[in-house]
């Protein structure tokens, strides 16, 4: 969100001062992030780290999906026998489908619909 207000690089150390994070955990998400395909890191005078592709390209769905993998709300919902009552267990079916309509539409959402692109964010005060 921060490179897509800002659309010019920012240093990982920018970011982590702005939304006060830990500087080495950032750096970690972003070298997650570069090898995803979603940003790309420039070392050196005049580097820094920028989106790899325009904000409009970019599912928040499929970002989820990559860092964090399944969103089952129960393990049920994709494993079998974990449940004494899974065999009857009607909930299953209703959870499957609250998950398949979240994951839908997080995919039809794009970091741009969530940030003015060109935008700084506005940091609020602590």
């Amino acid at each position: 969100m921060f490179l897509a207000g800002r659309q010019e690089r920012a240093s990982v150390a920018e970011i982590a001062e702005f939304f006060d994070v830990s500087r080495d955990h950032l750096a970690k998400v972003v070298q997650r992030l570069s090898r995803e395909g979603y940003v790309r890191s420039m070392r050196g005078v005049g580097g820094g780290v920028e989106l790899a592709r325009p904000a409009e390209d970019i599912e928040l769905g499929e970002v989820i999906e990559r860092f964090e993998g399944s969103m089952h709300l129960l393990d049920c919902v994709a494993i079998e026998n974990v449940c004494v009552i899974q065999p009857g267990c009607k909930l299953k079916h209703v959870l499957a489908e609250a998950e398949r309509i979240q994951v839908e539409y997080l995919k039809s959402v794009r970091l741009a619909d969530v940030v003015q692109v060109g935008e700084d964010l506005v940091q609020l005060t602590k």
